[in-house]
Order: structure tokens, then sequence, then C-alpha cells
């Protein structure tokens, strides 16, 4: 009668540490995520019914994050969550472009692609619109902020359909007493580029170097300029074409 006794705790014990071991990660997720297991979770959990195809540890601003690939249907989705807090701060998805096609007809309007926009964000104002060329389709490219996201949509430029949505968290970095500021990066970059649209002055981490990314359209160009946070220096300067 005691071995059997025994042999039932040693089987209580063995179940307890057991299951123990399977809910750890879930108690762990709710505050933070030490693992690729709990990201790919999470993401599943936010894209019902979506095949995880990737898992990346990476540092944003300092952060260890987790991105996280994933595909359903027709659509790509990346989602990004911050390592310490299991926090979403980014979240992307866009068609597979062999599911796009060139489309026909007339390009819509300006003042049609924001009305779109504006029904995808409501709330949001919008900050730029312009259109390009990807691939061998026209594409309405506009950019949104509400509250502490900002938004990057794509519209197809005939048709009008939803292409790309994407958004990310507005984090404000510490001790800017020192940085040149969004202004004079802004000065920088143009004289460098000689003129031009700013669409988007942000600052950020590189490598932990603060650096101000700025972003000019100046006649078929889209220019991305680096410029160091404190000394202004001029880090790097790509040119892309629009419409290539």
């Amino acid at each position: 009668m005691k071995k059997s006794n025994r042999i039932l705790t040693m089987i209580f014990l063995v179940c307890f540490v057991f299951a123990n071991v399977l809910c750890f990660p879930t108690l762990v997720s709710a505050k933070e995520i030490t693992s690729s297991y709990q990201a790919k979770r999470l993401a599943r959990e936010k894209v019902k019914g979506a095949t995880v195809t990737e898992v990346d540890r990476d540092y944003e601003k300092g952060e260890l994050v987790y991105e996280v690939k994933l595909v359903k249907g027709k659509k790509e989705y990346e989602l990004t969550y911050r390592a310490s807090d299991a926090k979403l701060i980014s979240y992307k998805w866009e068609i597979a472009s062999w599911y796009i096609t060139k489309g026909k007809g007339k390009i819509i309007s300006k003042s049609k692609c924001k009305k779109l926009a504006k029904k995808e964000v409501s709330g949001g104002s919008i900050t730029s619109l312009f259109i390009k060329q990807k691939a061998a389709y026209d594409i309405y490219k506009v950019k949104m902020k509400k509250g502490s996201k900002k938004y990057e949509l794509e519209f197809h430029a005939r048709t009008g359909k939803l292409l790309e949505y994407e958004w990310e968290l507005t984090t404000k970095s510490s001790n800017k007493n020192n940085y040149i500021g969004t202004a004079k990066a802004k000065e920088i970059a143009l004289k460098k580029v000689g003129g031009g649209h700013v669409i988007k002055v942000e600052f950020d981490m590189d490598d932990g170097v603060p650096v101000y990314e700025v972003e000019i359209i100046k006649g078929d160009y889209e220019y991305d300029v680096e410029i160091h946070a404190k000394t202004g220096k001029i880090l790097e300067v790509d040119k892309d074409y629009i419409y290539d």
C-alpha cells in the first residue's frame, strides 16, 4: 500500500512539474518575450490562421525586438514586438506582388486617394501623398499620423485598391538637449540635395549612433539623408528614381 502511495505521489509531482513547464511561456509572455516561440504565438493570435515563415531578434533604438513574418492568403505580414513588455510596436501587411496587375483605366485623382486613406485611418491626418511607379504598376503612397501612431499606405493608382498597410508607434527620444533638432536636420538635408520637398524627418538610433533620417522628394527622385543627430554630419545619402 505504501509503495502504491509513493508511486502515485511521484506521478503527481512529475505531472505538476510538466504542467508548469508548459504554462511557463504563457505566463512570461504576458510581461515580456524571452523566446521566438512566444513571439510566434502572439503573432498567430493577432493574425488568425496565418503561417509563420520567419522570426528574427533585432535591436531597434536600443531595445530588443522580435520581428515575425507571416503569410495568409494573398497577404504577407510583418509584426514587431518589443521584448521587454511584449507590446506590438509595428504592424504591416502587403499583397504579394505576383497577385497585383497593372490595371486599366485612368489614374484616380489625389482627392479620391485622400478620401480612401482617411477611410482606412479614420481621424488621421495626411502628412504626405505622392504617386510613383512600383514594379509594373502605379501607386499612391500616403503617410499619415494619428495619436501615437504613424501610418504608411499604398493604393493602386488606377483601381484604388489598398495594396499595403503599415503602422508603427512613434517614440520620443530622451536627452535631445544636445541634438541639432529636426529643423536643423531638414536644413542640412535640403542644402545637400539642393532643394526639394521634405516628406519625413525621423530620429533613430543606428548601431548606437543617434541620427536623423530625412526623406526628400525632388523632381523624379527620392532622397534619404542620414545625419548625425549631435554633430550634424551627413553620414549617408541614398537616391532612388521614383518611377523605378
